[in-house]
This record gives structure tokens, sequence and C-alpha cells, in this order.
């Protein structure tokens, strides 16, 4: 009997599931042509560099000629950019038809070489990748480079380093990082001079279908000096194990530094308090070790922190001799690269340090380098953990702050900002969310610089919803999206916001071992939360910043206005955009070109001023661009309507919790229908006509019905995610 009624309970929940998606509907993208409502290719400024190389000026990105620019990017990583030129000329035009207005190029070096000669691309991959970047640049698309994740050593340069053997023949912890000169590079001046050649020989290249130097190419914005990496990178001391001479370097540099510190041995201990100097290490034997590992100075800084004192001197010194090294490295690197004549922005790295001191030493050598770059991921994973462990499957909207916008805490208040990776991963279903926040928070309210989204593989919508595991920016719940947030970005519909809070690091206290602040970096791989003394929500308030040796005067400290703890509302202080987090979250946007909502809207109607929006999903994204950005919604010709909610491939299937992924499932993707309805004020009595798109944007023969200035969008009936609003 207990069988049959868990069977019937089997069945019948199999049933509801079917029920549950029996109006999904395939995603059938086909061309983006210029004539689609969706087509952003002619809003891009073409040809790109025509204003003149990019710099940092203050906290933004502004051109030679005083141009302002915000950066909405994708990244195309390892073989992909030597595409043959017809792709690569496909591939541009679909990234321009979809908005984007510039490409990271990503570790790809080491897809480029003859095999002997790590510090030379070879002709053939040169080919390809001058027309690719000819072909961005016709298209009004920026290009960067995030060449170096690792330089991988080869037999040439067996005589220019100081043990060959120990780098090129071990096996490092991480497998795709093997021969490969990570993490050590950092201090070893004989690995530093590969990546500083690779880079000038490249920036000394001449692309002939420009006739320019890449080195003088303004479409080439910035140059970072390397991805992921940095000399308080937790994997570096199992690396040193198996370098014993590389090893051996450090600690004579270390000694070294230590020797013009304190003079003797003597001193030195009385200086530490005979702490923190095992047995056998001596300033004689130049054998001191620094651990480099930005596990230890979180534990310490914890710890530290917990009994409110300051950090142990050996500690400090420490930190600071490596911080000291790590700059010096990326001005050593940068000089080589002014030295080309090039005059972009440049990046020191995009990796954070862990917690307390050695986070904020290494923020500020990126910061003393450049801009400030970013790495975060939210959600299912990696690629191979897709049927093994649990993951988090709440979506952001449901904790503000949270996820991918915590990244904003690591922005300094005088230096550009920009996230170059980051992706919603499945099995979380609420991926949809992702663009939006990034879009409407963080390039908008906190005032992000740029964002490349991890990683287009593609030069079209891949068939499932993941590529490259489940890294995917061709998924339609990332890339459909893009025309109006880019058009919202382009156009700055979202103001930026005033800051409300500031803190303040003071480096000279750092060599002492005194933090004021409490920051907390939780990891688990590339899925990063950052925990403050600031709560989370404050980045939903408005700007919320970190300085060094500045404090900066709070602009709003009036937190209580934009609050509301009873109904758990929180309004950005440019009174744009407002997050309800009471039940699993909704934010809206309002703003003079966009409209919208994002989250779970739990079928409650919003007043955005002249739109009126309602929608019975339980997750929604719904956003409504005005397509004549001189007029507003009351009195525009042409509105775009996008809606959004789950994407799944055929077949998926998660586990009863939906934390893990137990089918990937095959093509097609299946698109959730969202019904919408929307009523547009109007300050004139001209009559609209709504055209149900297809899933590329172009009209199609079917029109919605229109009554007294109300219009609803019935994803079950049209199954598509577009409409255009035309005024006659």
């Amino acid at each position: 009997m207990k069988f049959r009624w868990l069977l019937l309970l089997f069945i019948l929940a199999k049933l509801g599931h079917a029920q549950q998606n029996q109006h999904w509907f395939a995603f059938k993208p086909g061309t983006n042509e210029t004539t689609s409502a969706i087509n952003l290719s002619q809003r891009l400024d073409k040809p790109a560099g025509k204003h003149g190389f990019l710099q940092n000026r203050g906290k933004d990105f502004v051109f030679e000629d005083g141009t302002h620019i915000k950066f909405w990017g994708v990244n195309i990583a390892s073989e992909n950019p030597f595409v043959a030129p017809e792709k690569s000329r496909n591939w541009t035009n679909f990234m321009a038809g979809y908005g984007i207005n510039a490409v990271r190029f990503h570790k790809f070096t080491w897809e480029a070489t003859d095999g002997i000669h790590s510090t030379q691309l070879t002709n053939a991959k040169w080919k390809n990748f001058d027309f690719f970047c000819n072909e961005l640049r016709n298209a009004g698309i920026y290009y960067s480079w995030s060449h170096i994740y690792g330089h991988r050593l080869l037999p040439a340069d067996s005589s220019r380093v100081l043990a060959y053997r120990e780098i090129a023949d071990t096996k490092f912890p991480w497998s795709h990082l093997n021969g490969s000169t990570a993490g050590i590079v950092n201090f070893a001046e004989d690995l530093q001079a590969l990546n500083i050649e690779l880079t000038v020989n490249m920036l000394n290249h001449v692309n002939p279908l420009t006739g320019l130097r890449y080195a003088d190419d303004p479409a080439l914005n910035f140059i970072e000096l390397q991805n992921e990496d940095n000399i308080f990178w937790s994997a570096i001391e199992e690396t040193l194990k198996q370098t014993p001479t590389y090893k051996k370097l450090l600690c004579r540099q270390f000694s070294e530094w230590l020797r013009k510190k304190y003079g003797t041995q003597e001193k030195l201990l009385t200086a530490w308090k005979q702490q923190g100097l095992p047995a056998g290490e001596t300033l004689e034997q130049s054998n001191i070790y620094p651990k480099p590992n930005h596990g230890y100075f979180s534990y310490e800084t914890a710890q530290a922190q917990k009994n409110g004192i300051p950090l142990p001197m050996h500690v400090a010194d420490r930190a600071t001799f490596l911080y000291e090294t790590q700059l010096h490295f990326y001005q050593r690197f940068a000089a080589a690269i002014r030295a080309t004549g090039y005059k972009g922005v440049i990046v020191g790295s995009c990796w954070q340090a862990g917690s307390g001191i050695a986070h904020f030493y290494n923020l500020f050598a990126d910061y003393s380098t450049g801009a400030i770059d970013r790495h975060n991921y939210s959600g299912g994973g990696t690629g191979h953990q897709l049927t093994t462990g649990n993951v988090d499957n709440e979506a952001m909207v449901s904790m503000p702050g949270s996820g991918l916008l915590s990244t904003g805490f690591q922005q300094v208040a005088n230096r550009p900002f920009q996230i170059s990776e980051w992706m919603a991963l499945i099995p979380n279903q609420w991926t949809a969310e992702s663009s939006p926040i990034i879009a409407a928070y963080g390039m908008g309210l906190q005032g992000w610089d740029a964002s490349y989204a991890f990683a287009m593989d593609y030069d079209h919508f891949t068939p499932t919803i993941q590529s490259h595991g489940v890294y995917n920016v061709t998924s339609p719940t990332q890339l459909a999206l893009y025309p109006a947030l880019a058009a919202m970005i382009y156009q700055r519909d979202i103001k930026e916001g005033a800051t409300i809070v500031n803190r303040d690091v003071n480096i000279k206290d750092l060599q002492k071992g005194k933090l004021a602040l409490t920051e907390k970096v939780v990891q688990q791989y590339d899925i990063k939360t950052f925990e403050s003394q600031v709560p989370e929500l404050a980045l939903a308030i408005g700007k919320v910043t970190l300085s060094f040796n500045k404090p900066m005067a709070t602009k709003d400290t009036g937190w209580g206005k934009h609050l509301d703890t009873l109904k758990k509302i929180i309004h950005s202080n440019t009174g744009q955009l407002s997050w309800n987090y009471d039940g699993k979250g909704c934010f809206t946007i309002n703003s003079p070109g966009t409209k919208g909502l994002v989250g779970f809207p739990a079928n409650t109607p919003y007043q955005l001023n002249e739109v009126e929006l309602q929608t019975n999903n339980e997750f929604a994204v719904v956003l409504i661009t005005n397509l004549d950005k001189h007029r507003d919604f009351g009195n525009c010709k042409r509105v775009l309507v996008t809606v959004m909610a789950r994407a799944r491939n055929t077949g998926m299937e998660w586990n009863e919790d939906a934390t893990q992924l137990l089918n990937v499932g095959t093509a097609p993707v299946l698109i959730e229908p969202v019904q919408v309805t929307i009523h547009i004020k109007r300050k004139t009595n001209q009559h609209p006509v709504v055209y149900v798109l297809d899933h590329s944007g172009n009209r199609t023969l079917e029109k919605v019905p229109v009554r007294n200035g109300k219009v609803f969008l019935d994803g079950n009936m049209y199954k598509t995610i577009y409409y255009e609003i035309v005024y006659l």
C-alpha cells in the first residue's frame, strides 16, 4: 500500500512538472538584421579609437578628447581570437547587433606560439588576429588584452631562466597551468622578463590592415598584466615546494629586505618579539621564508581582530615585503609597456587575495598600477561539478547586494572599476537576473565602468544553455537581454548614485600591522562573496567606495530615508531603483529611457511614472526600452519590450530541491513564457500598434490587440521574448 501511494505521488509530481512546462516554447534565434528592433550596431561609436586612447581620469574611463565611455563587453578566449576571417566577420556582426562594444581577448598567447619560442606569436596566428581586430575596430568594438594566464615556458627559454626543468617538467596542482610561471613570476625577474618581452613584441607588431603597431592603436583600450594571479595566491606555496630554486630566491629577497630594515638578526628578533622565525632561519643564511599565501594572512588578521590587537610585526613585515615585491613587478612591466609608446589603460591583475592585510595590499598594488579589475561568479559552480556538489540556488534578488554586486566592495574611490569576468551559472534557474543587476546596479548606481561577461565561445547562440562548461554568454537568459541593457547603459539612463559610505585604508598603518577595517572574502572556486562592516544592502542605496590614505567625505549618510526595514524596501538615492526584498525579492527600474522589473513580482502592479505593468509569473525580467532617446515615454514613437523568465534544455532535470543538475538535456532550449500587462500613459492620443517580434527582433505578421491603452503580452500565445510598440 505504501509503495502504491509513493508511486502515485511520483506520477502526480511528473504530471505537475509536465503541466508546468507544457507552454514552454523552443528558442529559435535567426538573423539579427540591421532592420531588427533589437539591432544596436548603429549605436556603436565607429570606428573604435576615433576619440584617442582610453585614459584613467579620476574614477572614470575617458578618451583623450574628453569623451566618456562605458564598456558592455564579453570575453573571447583561448584559440578563438585566431578564427578564420569569415568567422571573425560573422562574430563581429553578431556582437555588434546585440550592442556589445568591447571584447576582452583572454589567455590566448599559449595558443599562438610555435612550440619553441614563448615570446613570439606565429605569422599565421597574427594574420587571423589582425583581421579580427580590424573587423572589431571598424564596427566600433574595442578590444583589450588579458593575454597571460601563467606564461608557459618553451625550449627556447631554457637558457634564460634559473631553473627551467623545475617549471617545465613539474605538474602543478592546477592542471591547466602546468609548466607555466603562475605565482612565482611575481617575484622572479627572470620569469618577468619573458612576460614583458612577449607583451612588448605584441605591441610592436604592425597590423597591416590598420597600418598601426598595436602600441599606436587606440582601439586597444587596456592591457592586463596578468590574469588571476598575485604574489598572495594560495596555490603559490605548493608551486614553491616543486620549484626549490625559486623558493630559495624568494627567501633570499625577503632576507635582504629584512636586513635593510633591521640590520642584524638581534634587532630583527627584538622587533618580532622572538615570534615567527622558525629554527634554522637566519639573516646570515638568507633563508627566511615570507609565507606567500593569503590564507596565512587571512587567519592572522582574523586572530588579531578577534583579540583587538594589531597584527604581530612578523606578519606585517611579511605582507609589506610581498606587496612591495608585487608592485615592483607591476611597475617594471608597466614601464616597458609605456616605453613602446602605448598610452591606453593598464591593469595589474583581477584577482583578490583573501581577507585582511593581504587583501588590502593586493588591492593597493592594483590601484597603484591603474584601473581596478575584479572577477566574480554566482550560482552553480563549475562545469565538472554539474552532477556532484551542492550549489547555491538562491536568487540574488532575494538578498540585496549579494553575489555579483558584492564585488563592488572592492571599488576604489578615484579609480575606474570593471568586472572583467562574471556569469550566473546553472543549475541555478534564475540566471536571467544577473545581467540586469550588473547593468542597473553595477554599471548604473555604483558607477562601474566596464563589464565583460565570461565567455562568448561562438558567433551564434548555442543550441543548449551551456558552453565552455556552464559559462555561457550565448544563453538566451543572457545575450537576449543585452540590447535593452546596452541601450540603457549607453544612454546613461541610470544615474550614478551619490557616495553614501567610504572606507579608508592607511598604508602606513598596514606597515605597522594596524587594520581599522574588517573585510572578508569568502571563496569557493570562482564564486566569491565579500563581507564588510558596511552591510551588503548599502550597495542598493548608493555608491560604496574604498580609498587609500585619503578619507573621502560621504555625500549622503541618511540611510534611513532610503531604507524601509518594515516593508523591506530599499530605494536608491537616485530615485530610479527600488528593491523589495520581502519574500524572494524583486527590483524595479524607473528611468527616462528604461522601465522594468526583475525578480519575483508576486503578481503586484508596479507604477513607474508613465508606465504601469503587472505579471503573474513567479519569476520574470521585463524591460521596457524607449527607442527614441530624445523623447520620454509619454510622447516617444517606438518602444521595445523584452521579457524573459527561466530557460532550460529539453529534458533538463534537477534533484528535488533544484540544487543539483541530474540531466543536462539536449537541444532545443525551452523558454518559460512571460505574461505581462503594460499600460503606457500618453501625452498624445496616438494609437499604439503592438508587433510580435521573432526571437531575433524582426517583425512577424502577428499583432497584439490593445484595449483602453493596455496591452496583454501573452507568452503562452505569442511564444516570443520581444515586442515592439509603435505609436501612429
